[in-house]
């Protein structure tokens, strides 16, 4: 083992599996975003408890989705957006993968900054155009972090947000806590028209976020890189991701970072079980909150109207605190959709483009929207249905990569998991499809 790894490994010895924890945390705070709590909030209020299946088969498909996402970087020291940067020959086709990616992200970032606005207008009365505009600030401020302290200090402030974020959302249950037997009957697989369907489509697009599954595998890929490779990334203030696609074996990456790839492994599922636990609880709080006490009421179908019925009908701290999740809710999701799209660009385009510059030309849209007046929540669903678009383009690459013997060698799935894996695909696919079909029909 070389001296610096040896040494770096006794470093971290009396931390052990603690310290291996984190880049689930910070890829499931995407699962919290404000798209997450419009679609959750908007289900519950219109269809009561009929959706809470969607919220648990969506975290339980996200578990297996994020882990072959951190399991790729881990193994290959590279993000799926790399991998694919390299397998993808034609530059049309790369560039029409990188096109759909930037799109998805650019959603993403659409979806949190409007949040993050409408909380900030909720909590202090600020516009929701100048909302935007601070909301964005301070997601580079929290990029800039992971840019000059590293990993592991983006993701110790990005789990502070998640700690206020569950505890927002979660408040009320205890106040008005939900019918047990509806919440059951809600287990079972059904929709009630076509508005259910979209609201479906809105809550899986928002759970299993495509930018999530480039992020993780980048996050996995910086928090484990070898000392050797991530002392000049520090020096040089630049994000992991701006380091040139230069993949080592999986042996000899091992032996750089001085710890066992099982190990890490082990780790990460323990990592991804946290996160998702974590945040699937949260997400099915925020719709059970709506069902038992905004089914019916007036003005629920936004997050104003939402927020004032809480305020009304649950008192005014469980509104401020709803409120506060919120804001957490869009600073942190917002710096993490940041950190995926610059990620896509460099993996796919092998471009690196200036943080801050990124930063304002995807913080554009946003503001726009909110300049014209659109309804936010509106806007929020529908940017989630965006992102549900993108799944596949990101979903099927990682199970085919990830079952792939030359890609992982001794890592590559067993069959079991990549049949489980083309299951969720071919479900999440074919929902898109019907989704399609009802709105053009009419149906």
């Amino acid at each position: 083992m070389p001296k610096n790894s040896a040494a770096a490994t006794e470093r971290r010895a009396p931390e052990r599996a603690l310290w291996l924890l984190g880049p689930a945390m910070v890829a499931g705070v995407a699962y919290l975003d404000p798209g997450n709590v419009a679609s959750n909030m908007t289900a519950g209020a219109a269809f009561g408890y009929l959706l809470v299946w969607v919220v648990v088969l969506g975290n339980v498909m996200a578990w297996l989705i994020q882990y072959l996402s951190a399991k790729l970087g881990i193994v290959t020291g590279e993000s799926l957006p790399q991998v694919l940067g390299r397998r993808i020959q034609r530059p049309w086709l790369r560039r029409a993968y990188w096109l759909q990616a930037e799109l998805v992200a650019m959603a993403t970032d659409v979806a949190e900054v409007i949040g993050g606005a409408v909380a900030l207008h909720l909590l202090f009365g600020i516009p929701l155009v100048w909302g935007g505009a601070i909301t964005g600030v301070v997601s580079l401020a929290l990029l800039l972090v992971q840019t000059r302290r590293g990993a592991r200090a983006f993701e110790t402030v990005l789990i502070g947000l998640l700690v206020i974020i569950a505890i927002g959302f979660s408040a009320g249950l205890f106040f008005a806590p939900p019918d047990a037997a509806r919440v059951v009957g809600g287990l079972v697989p059904r929709f009630e028209d076509s508005t259910s369907v979209l609201l479906a489509a809105s809550i899986l697009g928002a759970t299993i976020m495509p930018h999530a599954i480039y992020a993780h595998s980048a996050l996995a890929r910086d928090r484990f890189a070898p000392p050797a490779a991530d002392a000049p990334r520090a020096r040089a203030g630049v994000s992991a991701s701006a380091r040139p696609s230069s993949p080592l074996a999986p042996a000899d990456l091992e032996t750089a970072r001085g710890i066992s790839t099982p190990r890490l492994l082990r780790a990460t599922r323990w990592d991804v079980t946290i996160a998702l636990a974590v945040a699937g609880t949260v997400n099915l709080a925020i719709l059970l909150l709506a069902a038992a006490n905004l089914a019916g009421v007036d003005g629920t179908d936004s997050l104003e109207g939402a927020y004032t019925a809480l305020r009304d009908g649950l008192g005014p701290l469980v509104a401020t605190m709803f409120a506060v999740g919120l804001l957490a809710s869009g600073l942190a999701s917002t710096s993490v959709g940041a950190y995926a799209g610059a990620e896509i660009m460099h993996g796919l385009l092998h471009a690196r483009v200036p943080l801050v510059a990124r930063r304002l030309v995807t913080l554009v849209p946003a503001l726009v929207i909110l300049a014209l007046g659109v309804d936010p929540t509106l806007a929020l669903v529908l940017s989630q249905v965006v992102l549900s678009f993108g799944i596949p383009f990101a979903l099927v690459p990682l199970v085919v990569l990830t079952r792939r013997a030359d890609v992982l060698g001794v890592y590559r799935n067993r069959a079991l998991t990549t049949a489980a894996g083309v299951a969720a695909s071919v479900f999440l696919i074919g929902l898109n499809t019907v989704l399609l079909w009802l709105v053009f029909t009419g149906g």
